[in-house]
């Protein structure tokens, strides 16, 4: 498993439990910390403040999500870095081979080292 597939599955994750939390809340005080018999100041089975603790919780998930999409972007770039390179390299090397200097069994003419014109 890549590690682009790992911080999907955690993206996946964080924003299934993003979307819960986000569902859970009412925008109007209703939600969860008015479900408990009041407004979200009163102690209830010793949570205190439930609307601050899900809105705690909503910063926190988009936080981390945001921190795993910037981290999964720069994995996924890094390994199509990697993998342009292998190819670069692979090109570079059979240009090498097809471009090489071939011998010839032709013997090399002779230079005239006189400096005489003929």
């Amino acid at each position: 498993m890549s590690t682009f597939s790992i911080f999907l599955v955690l993206i996946i994750i964080v924003a299934f439990l993003l979307i819960l939390v986000i569902m859970v809340q009412n925008p109007k005080g209703g939600g969860l910390s008015s479900s408990f018999g009041g407004g979200g100041g009163q102690v209830v089975g010793g949570v205190k403040k439930t609307g601050d603790f899900l809105d705690k919780s909503t910063w926190t998930l988009a936080t981390i999500l945001i921190a795993l999409i910037l981290l999964s972007n720069l994995t996924l770039k890094n390994n199509s870095a990697s993998a342009e390179d292998s190819k670069l390299l692979d090109e570079q090397r059979t240009e090498r081979e097809t471009t090489a200097p071939q011998q010839t069994d032709t013997p090399a003419s002779p230079v005239d080292t006189t400096g005489a014109e003929q």
